[in-house]
C-alpha cells in the first residue's frame, strides 16, 4: 500500500516542526543541513518539493532573552522578525551547497482566505517549482495577530498541500508517529502504521502533546492529515531527527504513521471553502431549506432564510445553521448581510422588485456550498 501511494506521489509538501530543527538556544544547523541535503536528493530524482518550515520564532527569541514560548503575540512577532532571515539564511546556504536555490513565501490566513490572493499564491509557488526553486513557506508571524493566525504550521501545511495539489504531505515531527497511548507515560503504547480514516477514537489517541518549542501537538497533525486527505493527499508523520528519514519514507519503509487519502477527493474550490476561508456570519434556515441542502444537493434560496447574524459582504463566507443553531453547511454568499435582511423569506422572483437589482436567483449556489457531514452527498461529492 505504501509503495503504491508513494509511486504516484510526485509533488510533495514537507513540514518541518520547530522541535526538529531547534534547540533551547536556537537553530540546530547540522539537522537543517541533513534534512536539506535529503530534500535536494529528492529534487534530483524528479520530485517537486514545497517546504513548510517552522523555526523563525525559535531562531530569534534568544536575542530577546526569552526562555520557552514567547508569552504574547507582540513578543512572537518580534522574535519572528529577528529569526525569519536567520532561518532562511540557514536554508539558503544548505541548498546552495547542494546546487539548488530556495525562495521565501510568507503567508497569513488573510492571504489564503481571499480567492484572488489564494490563486496568486498558488501561481507563485508553482512557478518556483517549475524553475526548480524550492518554496519555503511560513506563517508571516511578524504581522499575524490572533484573528488571522493559522495557529500552527501543521494546518498551514495541509492548506499548502491543497494549494499546490500535492499527492503527499510529510510531517517531520519530534515523535515517531501516532501511538495508541502516550509513549512517554505508557510502556505498552503501540505505534499505528496505517490509519485509513481519522475517527473520534483516533483523535482521542492524540491527547495534548504540544511542546515548548512549537505551537502544535499531535491533535493539530491529525487535523492537518484530515484536511490533506480531502484534497487527495496522503500524510505521513515521522520523526524528523531520525537520520535519512525522508529516504526511508520514499523507499516505502514502514516508518511513522501513514494516513490514507480520502476515497473521494474534494474539489479544490470546495476544499478552500471548507478549510481556508474564514466565516463572517451565520444564516439560520427553516427545515425545508436544511433538507434541500443536506439531502437534495440544492442551492440556498432567499425563501429558506429565517434569521441573519453577523456583518458580511458579497463574496464572504457564512455558516448555514438550522433554527437550533447547529451548523449544517458553509458557503460563499452572493448577497451582503443588508441585502439578505431585505429578501429573506421571499421568492427569488421578487429579488429585483425588492432590491432594484439581482445578482443571482440563489443566495448561495450549490457549487459554493460545503456540507457539514462525514458522508458524501447524492452527487458523490466529499463533504466536511
Amino acid at each position: 500500500m505504501r509503495e503504491k501511494l508513494l509511486t504516484c506521489a510526485k509533488r510533495i509538501v514537507i513540514k518541518i516542526g520547530s522541535g526538529v530543527i531547534s534547540t533551547n538556544t536556537g537553530l540546530d544547523g547540522p539537522i537543517i543541513d541533513a534534512i536539506s541535503s535529503d530534500i535536494c536528493a529528492l529534487i534530483r530524482e524528479g520530485y517537486e518539493v514545497t517546504l513548510v518550515s517552522s523555526g523563525a520564532i525559535s531562531a530569534g527569541k534568544q536575542d530577546l532573552f526569552i526562555n520557552g514560548k514567547p508569552p504574547s503575540i507582540p513578543l512572537k512577532q518580534a522574535a519572528a522578525a529577528i529569526g525569519q532571515s536567520r532561518l532562511m539564511r540557514y536554508y539558503k546556504k544548505a541548498f546552495r551547497n547542494e546546487g539548488f536555490k530556495v525562495g521565501q513565501v510568507l503567508l497569513t490566513r488573510e492571504d489564503l482566505a481571499d480567492r484572488k490572493r489564494y490563486l496568486n499564491a498558488r501561481n507563485t509557488v508553482k512557478t518556483l517549482l517549475e524553475y526548480r526553486v524550492t518554496p519555503i513557506i511560513n506563517e508571516n508571524d511578524t504581522v499575524a495577530v490572533e484573528e488571522i493566525k493559522f495557529g500552527d504550521n501543521d494546518n498551514l501545511s495541509a492548506m499548502v498541500s491543497a494549494l499546490v495539489e500535492a499527492q503527499l504531505l510529510i510531517i517531520l515531527s519530534d515523535v515517531d508517529g501516532l501511538y495508541s497511548r502516550d509513549p512517554n507515560k505508557h510502556a505498552d503504547a503501540e505505534r499505528l502504521n496505517v490509519v485509513e480514516k481519522i475517527t473520534a477514537k483516533i483523535e482521542a489517541m492524540a491527547g495534548d502533546s504540544s511542546t515548548t518549542l512549537g505551537t502544535g501537538g499531535m491533535i493539530t497533525k491529525l487535523q492537518a492529515a484530515k484536511r490533506a486527505a480531502l484534497s487527495g493527499a496522503a500524510t505521513i508523520i515521522v520523526n524528523g531527527r531520525t537520520p535519512a528519514i525522508l529516504r526511508q519514507v520514499m523507499n516505502g519503509e514502514c516508518v511513522g504513521t501513514l494516513f490514507l487519502p480520502a476515497s473521494q477527493k474534494m474539489a479544490a474550490k470546495k476544499h478552500w471553502i471548507a478549510f481556508t476561508k474564514k466565516t463572517s456570519g451565520k444564516l439560520f434556515l427553516d427545515e425545508g431549506a436544511v433538507n434541500a441542502i443536506r439531502h437534495q444537493g440544492k442551492s440556498l434560496l432567499p425563501s429558506g432564510v429565517r434569521q441573519v447574524e453577523g456583518k458580511f459582504g458579497r463574496g464572504d463566507m457564512v455558516s448555514l445553521c438550522d433554527l437550533q443553531g447547529k451548523e449544517i453547511a458553509r458557503g460563499v454568499t452572493e448577497y451582503a448581510q443588508g441585502e439578505i435582511l431585505q429578501i429573506m423569506g421571499q421568492k427569488s422572483s421578487r429579488i429585483r422588485e425588492i432590491l432594484g437589482y439581482k445578482y443571482h436567483e440563489e443566495i448561495i449556489h450549490r457549487d459554493n456550498l460545503v456540507i457539514k457531514s462525514s458522508t458524501p452527498n447524492q452527487d458523490g461529492e466529499s463533504n466536511v
